[in-house]
């Protein structure tokens, strides 16, 4: 067995199991469950059409690049959406992958070079577990960044020494970010990507919830290379999906795009790899990628659960309104496992607790005293868990 799997923490929901499973909710509450970012919003129907329409193509083996027309459609996508003045080249610089999940996972595992001295992977703190996961397995070190309401919940690039800098291999960003909503504008990406120059590393921006908005559209890192004249993205990846911009996380379609010097060999591994996607689904994306009514009701749905949730916790709830994506981070007035364990036991709610998504530093655990929410349940679920949420803190925590 690959000696460094016991380097693999157990998953936050599997944590999240054994903790509630301590606890028995009560019978007569409905269960909702905000622990889990899967997109309850309805997907389009004419993907899902396009998907029947072209079953047969199920029993075709599958190109690993892509069709053309996949890869023209994302490059429009991505022209139009981050303002990259046609410099996107479809067939160098855009590949398919099944999802950000299992892009990003064996992207990092196909760019680290482990016989390097020290060889790490730079990314936030709290993270989406993939990053760790997949450093760990591919024999680097995690570096964590701390990331908290002090600093915006943006990476304090500050706190890294130079020596730490030089080891780095990758720097994994999240913008909008997961758990907190953080977005990471123009200025800030450019000095990422001259620190990578001055540093000799690669950048990598996950994107997956660049839709998810409520005022400014979010800047991505091929935009923020277009701004300061780097039209080769140079040392540039970014990754996105239409699993959180279309409600399609089954279909498990995404891609990364960018440099293409990383995405020629990326490209051979992946040939390697097996993961292809299917036909069908190709041909069923290239529809959810030239359509934007449906990206833009999907954000109206939940600008209508964040008004709604917020107003009912205001005053009640330490937490604000994220610039994006569909989570709330509210800081809470007790031990993020004894609240959400709590919780559970009276409310039947589940929460993530913050500490779960998260590592230990020097400064203690950035996630403890946060609960990870998704707004992802119907409105009326939405309104009632807050509601209950409600009940629960002036229960306990806002007595005279």
């Amino acid at each position: 067995m690959n000696p460094d799997l016991h380097l693999l923490h157990p998953y936050p929901f599997e944590k999240l199991k054994n903790l509630l499973g301590q606890v028995t909710p009560p019978p007569d509450k409905t269960p909702i469950n905000l622990s889990i970012g899967e997109p309850k919003h309805a997907p389009p129907a004419f993907v899902l059409d396009a998907l029947k329409e072209n079953m047969q193509q199920i029993s075709l083996y599958p190109k690993t690049k892509g069709s053309d027309e996949l890869r023209q459609a994302i490059a429009d996508w991505l022209d139009q959406r981050f303002a990259l003045n046609g410099k996107i080249d479809s067939q160098t610089q855009i590949l398919p992958i099944n999802g950000t999940r299992e892009g990003i996972f064996s992207f990092i595992q196909a760019v680290v070079n482990r016989q390097a001295l020290n060889a790490s992977v730079i990314f936030p703190n709290p993270f989406y577990q993939i990053y760790e996961g997949a450093t760990l397995l591919a024999g680097a070190t995690p570096i964590y960044v701390n990331t908290t309401k002090d600093n915006q919940f943006l990476p304090d690039l500050n706190a890294l020494d130079e020596d730490t800098l030089n080891a780095c291999q990758l720097m994994m960003i999240c913008s909008p970010g997961n758990p907190t909503g953080a977005v990471i504008d123009e200025a800030a990406l450019i000095a990422l990507i001259e620190l990578a120059d001055k540093h000799d590393f690669i950048l990598a921006s996950d994107e997956c919830y660049s839709e998810i908005y409520f005022d400014e559209k979010p800047q991505g890192l091929l935009g923020a290379c277009i701004a300061m004249g780097r039209h080769d993205f140079n040392r540039c990846v970014v990754f996105h999906s239409l699993s959180k911009r279309s409600n399609l996380p089954g279909m498990r379609s995404g891609f990364i795009a960018g440099d293409k010097y990383i995405l020629a060999p990326y490209l051979l591994y992946r040939t390697y790899h097996g993961c292809a996607m299917s036909e069908m689904v190709q041909t069923a994306s290239v529809d959810a990628w030239r359509d934007e009514t449906h990206v833009a009701e999907n954000r109206r749905l939940y600008k209508e659960k964040f008004h709604a949730v917020l107003s009912i916790l205001e005053g009640v709830l330490d937490v604000d309104q994220p610039a994006a994506s569909f989570y709330l981070w509210p800081r809470l007035p007790d031990d993020d496992t004894i609240f959400c364990q709590k919780l559970f036991a009276e409310e039947h709610i589940t929460l993530v607790p913050g500490q779960y998504l998260s590592r230990e530093s020097e400064e203690g655990n950035p996630g403890q005293y946060h609960a990870r929410m998704a707004l992802v349940a119907p409105l009326e679920e939405c309104i009632e868990a807050a509601n209950r949420l409600k009940s629960f803190v002036l229960r306990h925590y806002h007595r005279p």
